[in-house]
């Protein structure tokens, strides 16, 4: 590994950049090697291009130097975070099970075990008093390995065979693997390089499944397997070749067709085809069109359709199995302005739909009958609600999930003829946390447009709004995601310790329908980041915060959100942690050989437009690093990330280190052995978010 440099070189360094630096600890230095980009008659310089060379043994070692930098810096936080994973394992019960669901002849849950780091997944036939069959055992499958991502099992339609995909390096290439049930043997069958999606045809024998472009990881490509025949010869049944359209399979509820969607930003396609049929050809339900998406599923002699044609916060259609096309489509539940229709399941007496309604979610019941319509009862101001686990038709209990930023996850099955629900299981918290003890509001603040923006917000109880309290605020704003306010157990030692967390409800998210989402990308995009910043001036200005203890979190596209906002108002927040965060926006746009570009440019904009490449350049946060002050920050990736490739964070701190002119922590922590999704194994999670508390409790002067 390359040595660091000395102190001294570094300060000269530095200083030539008109920078100052703490003469305390060593700091990596990335060598500048100049790169000159031209587009549209623009030149940009890129110092640090050479970063991108993933086996250079000069980048490597470059990151591995961050590490240690980091682990320098932190090292008198070592307490703190070992407080911290000690407090998460003992509130975040380590033997527990989940809800069992019944599918077919089955009962299906996960169990985790004190001690171990991976979930294992069983069922039981026919009653819950059944005996146990355990299918996979994650901790198993993850030994010997330094990471491990196993999608969950997916049984056949005989309920003898298992598929189930695994990935060891974290770049979301997975290994099908096949296990006959009844023997508990492992077949012959391995299947590697895959997506992992996959979906039975009734035969009970043959299955499709997705493969995706090597270099640009887009799955693209579908193909049908027989068991027991050579995965090598498998038929390639459906290759999408549109660049900015990926494709997915998967089987509808009534068990009756096999469906391929095809789907990129604006636009959606369908194929079908009779699950009884596996070897027939997959017949288009609606040809694409551009701007139209919808989502199909079946019910008897019907494909039901969530549409947004003519519909801009869709609708809901109907029509008969033998006539697929538009124009026979009718409506069941028309579009509306202000309730967006996100999704629908299907049951044998009642119609379940999810609606958003002033940025809250709904969930509605409707009887075919067309009697007893109503909604489901919530009562606290920020929540999150979804069904979940319905597999069957012919019941009149429809099972769904509850949580709020002070209410932990809750399974409820709700009889939807007799109005009556049942509590299953809520998740437990140990460690003495109560309901009782938190608060949460639902709050908005004013854009600098005037839109009133709404934040979620929870804080223990005796807090006091006297702007001095540490505040943390989270934000995401893109791909119309809604981030909503759901319970984290982790989040109780920031607020026990007298933090209060936000979620943002940005721009850029879906959270108010589809025009919040459309206010928020292409040439709009830096809506998302105005909103954010009048959340956090908001927040300020009504004492709920202490002006100087403002701290920013984000990931990924959120990541993105970090350093914008960083440009724009780097004195408004004390500390900002951007975890896997996109923030080459320009380059990365105008390189279609990685993942995250042609298949996104209705996203953020084409750059080979010049109008969009200058708009781009505009917010790019590498590209708009200046030297100037910035706040403490903490920036996290992974060297296996298939979606922000690890060298976006490196280039963007070692450009921030060049020309900054504060003496702020600038921290980069790289997961060698871990992907976008960051460590696997939960004690690995509960080290990565002790590491990142602890950054920002020290800073807000609780490190103790």
């Amino acid at each position: 590994m390359r040595p660091l440099r000395t102190v001294a070189i570094a300060v000269i360094f530095l200083n030539l950049a008109g920078c100052q630096l703490s003469e305390e600890v060593e700091q990596p230095m990335a060598k500048i090697i100049p790169r000159k980009l031209e587009k549209h008659g623009h030149v940009r310089t890129d110092n640090y291009y050479w970063l991108r060379e993933r086996e250079n043994p000069e980048v490597l070692a470059h990151l591995e130097a961050e590490n240690q930098h980091t682990a320098s810096m932190m090292a008198h936080t070592e307490g703190l975070q070992e407080k911290l994973f000690h407090e998460f394992q003992t509130r975040i019960k380590q033997t527990d099970i989940s809800v069992p669901y019944k599918k077919d002849g089955h009962y299906y849950y996960t169990r985790t075990e004190e001690g171990r780091q991976y979930p294992i997944y069983c069922r039981k036939k026919s009653s819950l008093d059944a005996a146990e069959q355990v299918m996979v055992d994650v901790n198993r499958v993850a030994e010997g390995h330094n990471f491990c991502s196993v999608r969950p099992p997916q049984v056949s339609p005989g309920e003898d065979i298992m598929a189930y995909g695994v990935d060891t390096a974290g770049r979301r290439f997975y290994t099908l693997h096949f296990k006959n049930l009844s023997s508990g043997k492992m077949l012959d069958d391995v299947i590697p390089e895959v997506t992992g999606n996959l979906a039975w045809a009734n035969d009970n024998r043959t299955l499709f499944y997705t493969k995706q472009d090597p270099e640009t990881l887009r799955s693209y490509r579908i193909y049908r397997h027989r068991l027991g025949d050579d995965p090598a010869a498998d038929e390639l049944v459906y290759e999408e070749t549109d660049e900015t359209f990926s494709s997915t399979v998967f089987k509808t509820k009534s068990k009756k067709y096999i469906l391929i969607a095809s789907f990129q930003t604006l636009t959606t396609e369908y194929r079908i085809l009779d699950a009884e049929r596996p070897e027939g050809k997959f017949q288009v339900f609606q040809p694409r069109q551009r701007d139209h998406e919808y989502h199909v599923d079946h019910y008897r002699g019907d494909f039901y359709i969530r549409t947004n044609s003519d519909a801009k916060n869709f609708r809901l259609m109907k029509t008969p199995v033998a006539t697929t096309g538009r124009e026979h489509w009718r409506d069941l539940i028309p579009h509306r302005d202000d309730v967006f229709l996100r999704d629908f399941e299907i049951f044998k007496d009642q119609l379940v739909v999810v609606e958003r309604k002033e940025g809250l979610l709904q969930i509605r019941i409707l009887p075919w009958s067309g009697g007893g319509e109503h909604y489901l009862a919530f009562d606290e101001p920020a929540y999150v609600a979804y069904p979940t686990d319905n597999h069957d038709f012919d019941t009149p209990l429809v099972r769904y999930t509850y949580s709020s930023m002070t209410t932990p996850k809750s399974v409820y099955d709700y009889n939807m003829a007799t109005r009556e629900k049942k509590l299953l299981k809520r998740e437990e918290v140990l460690g003495g946390f109560e309901s009782a003890n938190y608060r949460t509001e639902r709050i908005h603040a004013t854009a600098s447009d005037g839109v009133q923006v709404p934040i979620s917000l929870v804080y223990r109880k005796g807090f006091k709004k006297d702007g001095t309290n540490p505040l943390l605020l989270y934000g995401y704003g893109s791909y119309g995601a809604s981030m909503d306010a759901g319970f984290n157990p982790y989040r109780v030692s920031l607020l026990d310790r007298g933090f209060v967390y936000a979620i943002a409800h940005i721009r850029g998210g879906q959270e108010l329908g589809r025009r919040w989402y459309e206010d928020g990308k292409l040439l709009k995009k830096k809506n998302t980041f105005n909103d954010f910043i009048a959340c956090a001036e908001h927040l300020v200005g009504e004492k709920y915060a202490d002006p100087n203890r403002v701290f920013a979190m984000g990931g990924s596209a959120g990541g993105l959100l970090m350093g914008a906002v960083m440009n724009m108002r780097p004195d408004l927040f004390h500390g900002v942690v951007a975890k896997v965060p996109w923030v080459d926006v320009v380059t990365t746009m105008l390189d279609d050989d990685i993942p995250l570009t042609t298949s996104e440019y209705d996203e953020w904009g084409n750059p080979n437009d010049k109008t969009y490449y200058d708009y781009m350049l505009s917010y790019s946060p590498y590209d708009q690093v200046e030297a100037r002050a910035y706040p403490n920050l903490l920036v996290t990736t992974g060297l296996h990330d298939s979606q922000v490739q690890y060298w976006e964070p490196a280039k963007w701190v070692a450009k921030l280190r060049a020309l900054r002119t504060d003496t702020n922590r600038l921290l980069l922590k790289t997961e060698m052995e871990a992907g976008h999704g960051g460590v696997s194994g939960r004690d690995k999670r509960y080290q990565e978010t002790a590491f990142d508390y602890a950054f920002l409790l020290d800073l807000a002067g609780m490190g103790e």
